[in-house]
């Protein structure tokens, strides 16, 4: 993987780069749209495609449960089982590990849980998680972490951030031994809600030099101000030269703000998970298309998209498809809203390279 910085605005750390994946080519910042079980729900890789998306984002922890690792061995690789031939990065089921607290057991070895499906019983080890994500041939692996509620005190989150620490370590180790050439792997910094944790866990992250640094635990129930806070203080920790993703951002007010902060890349299941719910973005404020106010009106979701949904449905139509319960409005909602956060940063870039 190549990282290059191409644009600093003026006035705040936000910056424009380039992200060269063997023959992929991404211009941060970017939004990763989320494909948790090698399918960005609703949508085709044609329309993510058209869109303008070169990297998605798929889940470890779903993948190994269903289909399983065999399948996607067999089938040579999740890019060739899902048909996609450009970016993947793959997160490494930390953040589901984290939402089963009531089927997991965790040591410094590894998270013994019971699958949300069948209640099998899986030990995944930080080793595990990383021989899953080269077996899918990810172009972006992540790091196995432990992330915590974010009521944590400091001593509990003193010890998940050790832990997560050992867990890069051993998962690194694990990487360079068996990765193939065009691999890359990412740390992902912890520490909650404490600005010295953060540093420390930074700090110990970058000394064992990944490709790439996450900022995981956040946006998990915290206020803005103090997401926003503990950002600001965890970016000045990491190096400049190299990406950073902030797992879990899907709001244009929160995307834009770490953006001035100096974060790269982004996911989250917001834009689509909203979508599937009725609810789209415009810069008018978001609609939801199920509401009665809709159903004689002949207007686009917002006038100044140029997206496909925008120049050929009227919210009328997409009111009637919500009402029904008919799946074209999901494909067309889910359309739209990726479209429009993905020409939101673009306009972003554009400011910033101004």
């Amino acid at each position: 993987m190549k990282f290059k910085i191409t644009h600093r605005a003026k006035g705040s750390r936000a910056r424009t780069g380039i992200i060269t994946l063997n023959n992929t080519r991404i211009e941060t910042p970017v939004f990763m749209p989320v494909g948790t079980k090698a399918t960005v729900k609703s949508l085709t890789n044609e329309q993510l495609k058209e869109i303008g998306f070169n990297i998605i984002l798929s889940n470890t922890y779903h993948l190994y449960l269903r289909p399983g690792l065999e399948v996607i061995k067999k089938a040579g690789g999740l890019h060739k089982f899902m048909n996609w031939d450009r970016g993947i990065l793959t997160d490494s089921g930390g953040f589901q590990v984290f939402s089963l607290s009531s089927l997991r057991k965790i040591t410094n070895e590894g998270v013994l849980f019971r699958s949300h499906i069948d209640g099998e019983e899986i030990f995944l080890t930080p080793e595990k998680a990383i021989e899953a994500q080269l077996l899918f041939g990810s172009d972006i692996i992540m790091s196995f972490d432990d992330c915590i509620k974010h009521t944590a005190t400091h001593e509990e989150t003193l010890k998940a951030l050790k832990r997560t620490t050992l867990w890069a370590e051993k998962g690194l180790s694990y990487f360079k031994k068996q990765k193939k050439k065009e691999q890359n792997i990412f740390g992902i910094v912890q520490g909650g809600f404490f600005k010295d944790l953060r540093k420390e866990s930074a700090e110990e992250l970058v000394s064992l030099d990944f490709d790439g640094y996450a900022i995981g635990g956040l946006s998990v129930g915290e206020t803005y101000q103090k997401t926003f806070d503990i950002l600001d203080s965890c970016v000045d920790h990491l190096p400049k030269e190299k990406p950073r993703y902030f797992m879990g951002l899907g709001t244009i007010k929160e995307i834009e703000e770490a953006i001035n902060m100096g974060v790269d890349m982004f996911d989250c299941v917001l834009p689509t998970r909203n979508a599937r719910n009725g609810q789209v973005f415009s810069r008018d404020g978001n609609k939801q298309l199920r509401n009665a106010r809709f159903k004689h009106s002949q207007a686009p979701i917002d006038p100044l998209c140029t997206c496909k949904v925008c120049q050929n449905y009227t919210l009328s139509y997409l009111h009637h498809l919500f009402n029904v319960k008919e799946i074209l409005g999901y494909n067309l909602a889910t359309y739209h809203n990726l479209y429009y956060i993905n020409s939101i940063i673009n306009e972003i870039k554009n400011k910033i390279k101004a």
